[in-house]
């Protein structure tokens, strides 16, 4: 596997996010474990992903801090996959990326899910970015300065 070029010392947050997260497939395997998978053998078999990138994958993402391994919740000898806080943070990252992808893609007709609010069974409503005063803002309303302090 090619050796990427790490940017964790990188000032941008973006940059940094990235570096975390490690690539697609890294996303793909949080999804599924937002989903409900724990187990190598599900993660294997929703993705397809050949066992030794599974692993690698799965082992970066415990290194990150993104999930953790939990003896099996059936008591039986094996190790599952569980989001931590970090990972469960993740969460309105991937609803942004699946909202662009409903608005944005050639064939919308083709996905096949929608995410819906659990207690209503209503879609949830698209992700804005909200100044503190509740205003909508988009990319002219916003800017980016030095941090201070």
């Amino acid at each position: 596997m090619v050796k990427r070029t790490s940017l964790e010392g990188n000032g941008c947050p973006v940059a940094r996010s990235l570096d975390a997260i490690g690539d697609w497939w890294s996303l793909l395997i949080i999804r599924d474990a937002f989903v409900g998978r724990r187990r190598f053998g599900e993660f294997q078999r929703s993705l397809g992903l050949a066992k030794n990138i599974l692993t690698i994958r799965l082992r970066a993402l415990v290194d990150r801090g993104i999930l953790t391994t939990e003896p099996a919740s059936d008591g039986s000898a094996y190790r599952e996959y569980v989001l931590t806080p970090k990972g469960r943070g993740l969460f309105p990252i991937l609803v942004a990326l699946r909202q662009w992808s409903e608005e944005f893609d050639q064939r919308p007709e083709e996905i096949a899910t929608i995410l819906v609010d659990r207690e209503t069974g209503r879609p949830v409503q698209k992700l804005a970015l909200c100044a503190q005063d509740g205003r909508l803002l988009g990319p002219a309303d916003t800017t980016l300065r030095p941090r201070t302090g």
